[in-house]
Parts: structure tokens; C-alpha cells; sequence
């Protein structure tokens, strides 16, 4: 009798901790349901009073979005319902993450595209932009016009210091982006990706703000050889805007070197303000979508052709400059253009 009392008491509290776990669950599908609700409310209350928006819907429902998203990833991978490619892709939590991303885009840098049509929405082609800023947002901000305008992922390809940062080398690899080894490289473009390189890389983000749309080097032309092997065409991109979210105005070397760091840089903020200056100036972005570049009909032999390698890279490196002294002129100020 006390063994069959006993067990009437557990189960009774496994029932209860599996009502309280389902009303949790609930309460997590719904809150943010019922908090989009009460404050679009709120919003249409406030306008009525005021005459004009006070709360931004659009943005307010990005920023909730977020939340429910989350909530349902969490559940997704808890029941193990999720896939993750060979180089740790994940569709699902990208797109959690998107509408962050998403808000910077339309709100805070107010990004102007332009050319985006040439982006193809099937099969492999090889995005080539100019790099800057500090911290890699020029790629994202590349990222989102590409998933908003032609529903694709862009595959940016990030320098191994990035790569070696525990947090941030997670939640890289979770968007979509992955170490820049040509062959990765050629095994996404040949199954039809999109894939974003930046010639430049450390070379661009850590260049002082005096030499700010000055394109470096494109290096030997590595990213052309992929393009060739592959047998995909190039699209050059050009970004105005980046240049000014961090204005760079020194390199503490020997602090850099300390850290195993490419650079150390020193801006009006940063490291003054500590963490507040890491937030992101909020200047004016353009980015520009060239005509394609194509390398399909060379074949891959071309690759091992230095004289051709360098002439396309020279073209794209050329084509890229050129829109970004066009955007440069059509910008009107840096934060107001």
C-alpha cells in the first residue's frame, strides 16, 4: 500500500511538472504574439492623439519577430528537427537572426541598392566587393540585399581570425558564412551558391580613415581562379558608407599584436567610450550591383593563366573603384546623402 501511495505521488508530479512545462511552452509561443498585439494598439492610440507615428510598427514587428523565432528554433532544436550543412550552415537560425540585420539595412544606415536585378536567382556566381569599416558589416548589409531582392543566401567567405573566435566564429558559420579556402570556395559555387569575397579582406577593415575608398590590392587575383574553376561569372560590387561607421584614425600595433589581432583601431570612440564605442556610426549606405563579368566560356586551364587571371581581376578591381567614385558623388553628406 505505501509503494502504491508512493507512486500515485510521482506520477501526480510528473503530471504537474508536464502542465507546468506545457503552459511555459505556451506562454513563450504567445507572448510575443500578445505583445505585438497591445502595442499596435498603443501605436494607433498614439497616432489618433498625436497625428503622426510615434512607435514604428514596421521595426517593432522585426524586433518581435526576432523573439518568436527564436523561441521556435530553440524548439526545433531541442527535438532535434534541424539540419546543419557540411559547413555549419543554418537556414533557420539565419533567418531568426535576419530581421536585426534586416533593421540596420532600412533604419539605421537606410541602405540604397541599386543593380540587384543581376543577381541571378538560380546557379553559382561569384559576388566581389570592396571591404572596410572595422567589423565586417559591409557583408551583411550585402547579405540582406541579396535574401530581400532575390531570396538567396550569399555565402561571404571570412579571414581566419574570424574563423578563431570561439562566439563569433559559431554564429558566422550558423548564417552562412565560412573560411576562405578556395577549395570550400569552389564546392559552393559549383553546387550553385552565391559566394561573397572581399579581394581586400584585413587590408580594407583596418585601412586608416585618410585612405578611406581607396581600393588595396586585390592580391594575385586568387578570387578570378575560383571563378574560373567553377565556371561561374563575377558580379563586382560597390559600398559607399562602410568607410564612416568607424572612422579609423590609428593602429596601436604592439597592443594588436598582444591580442593576435590583424589590427588594434583606434577610432573617435573606441576604446574612449568602452563598450558604447563599438555602436556604429549611423552614415548613409549605397551599394551598387555591376553587370556581370563573364568567366564561363574561358574554362577552368584559364586558372593557370596569369596573364588572364590578372586582367580579369584588374577589370573588376577597376569597375568596382569606378562605382564607388559614382556613388561617392550621387551621396549627398554622410549621414543626411
Amino acid at each position: 500500500m505505501p509503494e502504491r501511495t508512493a507512486a500515485m505521488a510521482r506520477n501526480a508530479a510528473s503530471n504537474g511538472h508536464s502542465r507546468r512545462r506545457s503552459g511555459v511552452e505556451r506562454l513563450r509561443r504567445e507572448l510575443p504574439v500578445a505583445a505585438m498585439s497591445a502595442t499596435g494598439a498603443l501605436a494607433m492610440r498614439l497616432r489618433e492623439l498625436t497625428g503622426r507615428d510615434i512607435i514604428d510598427l514596421e521595426s517593432l514587428q522585426e524586433i518581435v519577430s526576432v523573439g518568436y523565432r527564436a523561441s521556435e528554433l530553440r524548439s526545433m532544436h531541442t527535438s532535434g528537427e534541424y539540419h546543419v550543412d557540411e559547413f555549419g550552415f543554418d537556414p533557420e537560425f539565419a533567418n531568426a537572426v535576419l530581421p536585426i540585420f534586416r533593421l540596420l539595412y532600412k533604419k539605421y544606415w537606410r541602405v540604397h541598392t541599386t543593380g540587384i536585378e543581376v543577381v541571378p536567382r538560380t546557379g553559382g556566381a561569384l559576388l566581389v566587393s570592396n571591404h572596410a569599416g572595422v567589423l565586417p558589416y559591409d557583408g551583411a548589409m550585402i547579405e540582406v540585399a541579396v535574401f530581400d531582392h532575390v531570396e538567396r543566401y550569399a555565402r561571404a567567405l571570412i579571414a581566419t581570425w574570424f574563423g578563431a573566435l570561439p562566439m563569433l566564429s559559431w554564429f558566422l558559420r550558423r548564417t552562412g558564412q565560412t573560411l576562405g579556402h578556395p577549395d570550400d570556395s569552389v564546392r559552393l559555387l559549383r553546387r550553385g551558391e552565391l559566394v561573397l569575397v572581399f579581394p581586400e579582406g584585413v587590408r580594407g577593415t583596418g585601412k586608416p580613415f585618410s585612405e578611406r575608398y581607396r581600393l588595396r590590392r586585390f592580391g594575385r587575383g586568387g578570387f578570378v581562379q575560383v571563378a574560373l574553376r567553377s565556371g561561374v561569372p563575377i558580379i563586382p560590387i560597390s559600398v559607399v558608407g562602410s568607410e564612416e561607421i568607424y572612422p579609423m584614425l590609428g593602429d596601436i600595433t604592439p597592443v594588436a599584436r598582444l591580442a593576435g589581432m590583424p589590427y588594434f583601431p583606434v577610432t573617435p570612440t573606441w576604446p574612449w567610450l568602452g563598450p558604447l564605442g563599438l555602436i556604429p556610426l549611423p552614415s548613409k549606405w549605397r551599394i551598387r550591383f555591376h553587370d556581370m563579368v563573364h568567366t564561363e566560356d574561358l574554362g577552368p586551364d584559364a586558372a593557370d593563366d596569369p596573364a588572364v587571371v590578372m586582367r580579369i581581376s584588374d577589370q573588376v578591381r577597376d569597375t568596382i573603384q569606378t562605382g564607388i567614385i559614382s556613388e561617392l558623388a550621387e551621396r549627398r553628406s554622410i549621414f543626411f546623402g
